[in-house]
């Protein structure tokens, strides 16, 4: 990009009100005058976005009536930190890509992918990807909470819901929506009640309307619950999986690595199946606490065996 396009990208992102998009293109910019040798000027660009990152994170973003129903973040990952199938990495760089180019998709009348749809197992990685995105966009993250919406507010989730998406439409962000199986479940099941049946048709009428700059991220452990309204709401489906030979041997050499000449990874693979992504790297640090804590215990495969068999033992009784 020439220094004038990057320029009037800046003045269009300030009149429009887009402050995290402000963000980008001046790190664009500190990127783009590292490249050409000028380090002062670049890491001067970097100094101040960060500095105003930090005050801006200090102050309350939503009203008082939301506290507690969002929870926000800063994410610190980056898309190498998740082990997952190349198609899933794929699907995460697309919504990346088209949300930083969404203005030249936009000259073609085409929108990039804001809704995301995030199903399977816990532990595979769907709120990671939340994280992810959020810090390669340098957005917020914003998590509701929507177990907590649906049993403290019964009555008024409905109204909390509008609340959320006026914040949606007001402060660009990615918006996390955990547990929704808590909402979005099918509305002809038996055991339904009305008042749910409100909430889901509310959330349907909302995300159908919402045009703003916001990426929405919705996650379950299984899509077979959702309302099959729903999937059409979305813009794309992400579907994750416990993790296949490929992914386990490389978790096992990324949260070992520092003792890598001291382990035999595959002959652990056996040994780890049905476990989650998640599941494998807490078996992982286990055994790297009994190393730290044991000076006599060295690590093995032997211990890391017990450390998998204990966890496999706690989730899966």
């Amino acid at each position: 990009m020439a220094k004038a396009d990057y320029i009037i990208s800046l003045i269009k992102s300030h009149f429009n009100n887009e402050p995290e998009r402000f963000i980008t293109i001046a790190l664009q910019i500190a990127a783009h005058e590292a490249k050409l040798g000028h380090m002062l000027v670049a890491n001067e660009i970097k100094t101040i976005i960060d500095k105003a990152k930090e005050t801006k994170h200090k102050t309350k973003t939503f009203a008082p009536e939301l506290q507690g129903l969002i929870l926000e973040n800063v994410p610190a990952v980056n898309l190498s930190d998740i082990i997952t199938s190349e198609d899933i990495q794929l699907k995460i760089s697309r919504i990346i890509s088209e949300f930083v180019q969404r203005d030249k998709l936009r000259k073609h009348d085409l929108e990039n992918r804001r809704k995301v749809l995030l199903s399977g197992p816990p532990g595979t990685g769907k709120t990671l990807t939340a994280s992810i995105i959020a810090n390669e966009l340098n957005l917020p993250l914003f998590t509701i909470l929507m177990d907590k919406m649906v049993t403290k507010y019964m009555g008024e989730t409905s109204a909390k819901l509008r609340q959320i998406f006026d914040l949606i439409e007001q402060k660009q962000g990615v918006y996390l929506f955990d547990e929704f199986d808590a909402i979005g479940g099918e509305r002809s099941r038996d055991n339904d009640v009305g008042e749910m049946r409100r909430v889901l048709n509310s959330f349907l009428q909302f995300i159908e309307r919402d045009n703003s700059d916001s990426l929405i991220i919705a996650i379950t452990n299984n899509k077979a619950l959702l309302d099959q309204a729903l999937f059409r709401r979305f813009d794309d489906l992400i579907l994750y999986h416990l993790p296949d030979e490929k992914e386990k041997l490389a978790l096992l050499k990324n949260r070992l690595s520092q003792f890598s000449k001291k382990i035999k990874f595959n002959e652990l693979l056996p040994n780890i199946n049905g476990l989650s992504h998640a599941e494998i790297s807490l078996a992982c640090i286990d055994a790297i606490k009994e190393t730290v804590l044991n000076d006599n215990q060295q690590m093995s495969n032997q211990l890391i065996l017990k450390a998998i068999k204990d966890r496999n033992a706690a989730y899966h009784k």
